[in-house]
């Protein structure tokens, strides 16, 4: 078996893509080319998961409660982030649906992309190729998004988020 030498942020990525298929079927190669992310790199990928306690151990089967307490207990200490300089890009956290809804704020939150639309604080994605991959898919979006809202948030924008993460990952 090979050693664990910890969960990358895309890890979190691919693991998040994976919950927005739902019921589909998927494959390595489709996450791979949905995600611009190399098909080697999604294998080890799926094997740091498999190590992790994320997935089974046949390599298809989404360990749903591990992820949803990775992602409660885990991720915002293990990937913080701190919002950065004003630029362009795509909403996120509190900026982007569902939270949009929710709260209001003069602060936008933004994944940097020059074809974006908004201007915030820019947020580092868990993967640079992100905002491609989520203008091509609106559930990995909502789900990408509510990840940043527990990295970023305060402690009530953390708790919705949670809310609706746990939400669609039990329901996927």
């Amino acid at each position: 078996m090979k050693k664990h030498n910890g969960m990358r942020p895309h890890d979190v990525a691919i693991l998040l893509k994976i919950v927005s298929k739902g019921a589909e079927k998927w494959y390595m190669k489709d996450l791979a080319h949905e995600l611009q992310i190399s098909p080697s790199e999604i294998s080890e990928s799926i094997n740091r998961s498999v190590i992790g306690g994320l997935i089974s151990s046949d390599k298809r089967t989404l360990k749903k409660l591990a992820l949803i307490d990775f992602l409660k207990s885990g991720l915002r200490y293990v990937f913080p982030q701190q919002p950065g300089s004003i630029t362009r890009g795509i909403g996120t956290a509190i900026s982007a649906p569902p939270l949009n809804e929710e709260f209001f704020s003069d602060e936008n939150f933004v994944w940097p992309y020059g074809k974006g639309n908004i201007r915030g604080q820019a947020i580092e994605p868990l993967h640079p190729k992100t905002s491609e991959a989520c203008l091509n898919d609106s559930k990995y979006y909502e789900l990408m998004a509510l990840t940043d809202a527990i990295r970023i948030g305060k402690a009530r924008e953390q708790n919705l988020a949670f809310e609706y993460l746990k939400e669609r990952i039990e329901n996927a």
